[in-house]
């Protein structure tokens, strides 16, 4: 019977990699479509078209994938015609939450979204309701094996970017909005393709959740993250290590 147990719960637990799996890559095939919507269809030419493959090949998306779906998005008429909407609100314990999304239907999305942030304790606001508590930055991620510190460091000042963290995970060079293209295209001239290039927003100032407040707040970022139409969520939370080995364990 524990063998049993066993199997069906590395199945349970490879049927839900398998489900993330295919929302990333629906939700990365979305972004390629915009991409090569907004510009160009050649990522040569088209740097956020470029950025969104460069990361569908960090995940393994097949390259016969990747041009599907830039050979869909150049047809004139060709799929759905999605639109970026950000929502904003707060979740458990006053935590700020942004939600980034590319949507075909924005009453869906927006009652999906506010559904989610009352079923746990939060609240849907207003457009820049909680992005002060934000800052807006270019994010770029290369692993530690392609330079030393003081090599990204160097590389990374030259190319324009403010900052680069060092650490066992890898080198991440942060610029700002403005210059992610053009620090990431020098960066890559010198060490390859990054893992990823992309803008992300980063908290000023965090919560710090409880057990419970903890295991609401992630339930709320969960059934988010698990929507179609949404792309992005960032939170400023922390949750101490041993309330976390609580919530794993």
């Amino acid at each position: 019977m524990a063998g049993h147990s066993q199997f069906k719960n590395i199945m349970h637990r490879k049927g839900a990699q398998d489900a993330k799996r295919a929302r990333a890559f629906a939700k990365l095939i979305r972004e390629i479509t915009v991409s090569a919507r907004q510009g160009l269809p050649d990522p040569a030419f088209n740097p956020r078209l470029r950025s969104a493959m460069v990361e569908a090949r960090s995940v393994n998306m097949p390259r016969d994938t990747i041009e599907r779906a830039v050979k869909k998005a150049a047809g004139a008429s060709a799929g759905e015609d999605y639109v970026e909407v950000r929502y904003e609100g707060y979740g458990p314990a006053g935590v700020a939450v942004i939600v980034e999304t590319l949507t075909d239907n924005r009453n869906r999305t927006a009652s999906d979204v506010r559904s989610a942030f009352a079923k746990y304790g939060g609240a849907l606001g207003e457009t820049n309701s909680v992005s002060f508590l934000f800052s807006r930055l270019g994010v770029i991620r290369y692993p530690g094996t392609v330079a030393s510190e003081d090599d990204m460091l160097e590389a990374a000042i030259e190319a324009g970017a403010d900052d680069v963290v060092s650490s066992a995970e890898g080198h991440e060079v942060s610029c700002a909005v403005e210059s992610l293209f053009a620090v990431r295209d020098a960066l890559e001239g010198r060490f390859g393709a990054p893992e990823t290039a992309k803008f992300d927003w980063r908290p000023s100032t965090s919560v710090t959740l409880d057990e419970d407040r903890a295991r609401s707040l992630l339930k709320l970022l969960d059934v988010l993250e698990e929507s179609d139409d949404v792309q992005n969520v960032y939170a400023n939370f922390e949750i101490p290590e041993d309330v976390m080995a609580k919530l794993s364990g």
